[in-house]
């Protein structure tokens, strides 16, 4: 447990610098959008084709790996809106409650952290729950978020969509396959340029969801009872890795052609704490950013734990 604790710190530390920057105001409120920017449209594009482009096109095609993991979701996202939905909250709130519950901050943290765990191999696993996430889950949740508005879901719906192929990580992903399918090689200039900016994504991504975290809090401060954040962000950490095992594990059972190794970086997605970039969608949408906020920041604090205990017990 020592030695996982001893790798993970330091992207936590990262995460915590960050969020330390933004409250004592060493790093300007206005600059936060800056750093989000570079990182989505610059850095993590580039580790994404960086990480595409070297592994093998069989592993970011992987159909078991996608179909579980959908599953799960999907489980996690209906479980999360039956349990969160009151006379308080309603479509808006739970449906991006509950996406917080079942979408993992795959991108900014997973990738570096589990392939500072797992090595480069786990990388391709970890790309196909990122397209998971990205294309069905998040649009789902958008799209459910509006059923409160009379014949809204289906506009929202299609407004997902366009922000999925406005989003650059796609993209990326879908370039890098492309490159290692074919066994493209980037001429030399382009590549150093390009891997620089990959070298980039993961300490200015930590760093950035730390602003992003307390900025959230400044800016969403009202009083909320625990009841409506806290089992959120405990399905996040314990259920959500805990479905996707059981899942798993079933499925080789059944015959399944999933491969061990797959299902453990699977269960580590799972257990990585809620996406940051749902608090900005939730403050677009309208929903209660105070309580999304709520939830990423004890999901985040808690993981240092949690996913270190996870690392641990899949050994």
């Amino acid at each position: 447990m020592l030695q996982v604790l001893l790798v993970t710190f330091p992207f936590f530390a990262l995460v915590l610098a960050g969020y330390i920057a933004a409250r004592r105001r060493m790093l300007p409120l206005e600059a936060i959008p800056g750093l989000n920017g570079f990182v989505l449209f610059f850095a993590l594009p580039c580790m994404l084709f960086r990480f595409g482009s070297t592994t093998p096109i069989a592993t970011l095609l992987d159909g078991a790996v996608a179909g579980i993991y959908l599953v799960c979701a999907l489980v996690m996202v209906g479980f999360a809106i039956v349990m969160s939905m009151n006379r308080r909250i309603r479509w808006n709130d739970a449906s991006l409650g509950a996406l917080v519950a079942a979408f993992p901050n795959t991108g900014f943290m997973g990738v570096p952290l589990i392939a500072a765990l797992l090595g480069s191999q786990a990388v391709g696993t970890v790309i196909v729950t990122i397209v998971v996430d990205m294309i069905i889950t998040s649009s789902l949740c958008v799209a459910l978020s509006r059923l409160d508005s009379p014949g809204g879901a289906a506009q929202a719906g299609k407004n997902a969509l366009k922000g999925v192929v406005a989003n650059p990580m796609p993209w990326a992903i879908i370039l890098g396959a492309v490159a290692s399918a074919i066994e493209l090689k980037l001429p030399g200039p382009v590549e150093k340029t390009v891997w620089l900016l990959a070298d980039a994504a993961s300490p200015v991504a930590l760093f950035t969801i730390g602003a992003v975290l307390a900025r959230s809090q400044m800016t969403s401060n009202h009083p909320m009872p625990l009841s409506d954040y806290l089992p959120v962000a405990l399905m996040k950490l314990l259920l959500h890795p805990l479905l996707v095992l059981l899942a798993g594990l079933s499925a080789i059972q059944l015959g399944v052609p999933l491969d061990p190794f797959a299902l453990k970086v699977m269960v580590l997605v799972a257990a990585l704490p809620s996406a940051s970039n749902v608090s900005l969608l939730a403050e677009r949408l309208g929903a209660d950013n105070g309580r999304i906020a709520r939830i990423i920041l004890v999901s985040t604090a808690a993981a240092f734990l949690t996913f270190s205990g996870a690392v641990s017990l899949t050994r």
